[in-house]
């Protein structure tokens, strides 16, 4: 858009970073909490590996995003008609998830449990589609990088409240009090949008040519987006870029658990982790301006790589606080980079009036692999020990760096 375009008021800036935090605040619970209480609690590695299973929502989202952008409501308006139920209904979850006793959900009552955060993913991954498209519709293009820095910021926000803070204060407060918490967390984070005077400043203004609500909607939202030159090529960039962070990350709590790591030390740990990865985020938005988007993804996609294989180093090294310090906080930097630098690649692929499916296509697309490799880490781990894992996951993200090149080559030759 116009470079002389204002910045977004305050209101607009809360609101999105509200909406992405309250999307970290039950993924923090997921990614970061869970793995170490399961495993307190004697569950099996294979079996917190397969927690990354429960994501597929948000790799199917792709299926039902464009009737995301076609459907609204007439009195919430259009974006605030999703997000206003789908919230309440991750509140809901997350409160029943207070009310049961510890003991049950991580015993008889765990494929209770699943289910409930499968659930929790299917809102979250379909309020997400909502929120992005709003973003896209109230940010002009001048602002839209700022855009990206509250989804990775205020979704890290939310993680590491959910995280590292429930890990923190679940022994003092106990499981119940501290996951209800969590969840008068995510409603305060809904006052915001409830707010949002939607109908008066967005009035739903759907697109002539894709009038059709039938089956037909998917094949004609995406059919333009595949035909884009060097699309396909680049599909390929967005599935494996993350893979060897995805095979390596979720077994890094469960060693340092192995290695006799308390709850407490470890909420500390993923406090000060997640604090890097947002600092990384910043720091690989600024260098991502300067040095453009080949550079960026093959050196902070290098640093990926490296922080992951580093990881090798701590395993029978979990007294050595400095060591484990430094090497996870070195690998959250090169993530929050890396995840910038993706990010807004693809941004820069999608077609105006499209961005928000568009945009979907390639984070599910991102998923696809990641998910499955991710949920295979526990077993991997129990076959290759954690040293075998974290090398192995380190080499994966240099090879996969070669699809960025020949993307590179195509577009550019």
């Amino acid at each position: 858009m116009s470079p002389s375009a204002p910045r977004p008021s305050n209101a607009t800036l809360v609101l999105l970073a509200s909406l992405y935090c309250a999307q970290g605040l039950p993924s923090g619970l997921i990614a970061h909490s869970l793995p170490v209480l399961l495993r307190q609690h004697g569950v099996d590695l294979a079996l917190i590996g397969l927690l990354k299973l429960l994501a597929l929502p948000w790799l199917l989202k792709v299926l039902w995003a464009p009737w995301i952008d076609r459907l609204a409501s007439p009195r919430l308006g259009h974006h605030r008609g999703w997000i206003l139920p789908l919230q309440s209904g991750v509140i809901f979850c997350v409160a029943a998830l207070a009310l049961l006793a510890p003991q049950t959900l991580f015993g008889s009552g765990l494929w209770l449990l699943l289910g409930l955060l499968l659930l929790i993913n299917l809102l979250a991954s379909t309020q997400d589609i909502a929120t992005d498209g709003l973003t896209v519709r109230l940010l002009p293009e001048r602002w839209r990088g700022l855009g990206n820095s509250l989804q990775v910021g205020g979704y890290k926000v939310g993680m590491i409240v959910s995280g590292s803070g429930l890990l923190l204060v679940i022994d003092p407060l106990g499981w119940n009090l501290a996951v209800g918490l969590l969840a008068g967390l995510i409603l305060l984070m809904s006052v915001p949008i409830w707010l949002f005077p939607e109908r008066r400043v967005l009035p739903f203004q759907p697109a002539q040519a894709e009038t059709a609500l039938g089956p037909r909607l998917l094949l004609n939202h995406y059919r333009g987006l595949l035909a884009q030159p060097g699309m396909l090529l680049w599909l390929a960039v967005v599935l494996t870029f993350k893979l060897g962070d995805s095979l390596g990350s979720p077994m890094i709590k469960p060693m340092l658990v192995d290695q006799g790591w308390s709850t407490g030390e470890l909420g500390q740990l993923t406090l000060i982790s997640s604090l890097a990865g947002i600092g990384g985020a910043l720091l690989g938005g600024l260098l991502y301006a300067r040095i453009g988007v080949l550079r960026a993804l093959i050196l902070f996609g290098s640093l990926q790589a490296i922080g992951i294989a580093a990881l090798a180093l701590l395993v029978g090294q979990g007294a050595n606080t400095g060591l484990v310090y430094a090497v996870t906080l070195f690998e959250q930097v090169a993530d929050g980079m890396s995840t910038v630098a993706l990010f807004a690649a693809m941004m820069r692929m999608c077609r105006p009036e499209h961005e928000g499916a568009d945009f979907t296509l390639q984070a599910s697309a991102q998923l696809l692999l990641s998910g499955f490799v991710g949920a295979s880490s526990g077993v991997l781990a129990k076959a290759l020990g954690y040293e075998g894992l974290f090398v192995g996951a380190g080499v994966l993200g240099m090879l996969v760096l070669g699809v960025v090149l020949m993307h590179a080559r195509r577009t550019q030759g």
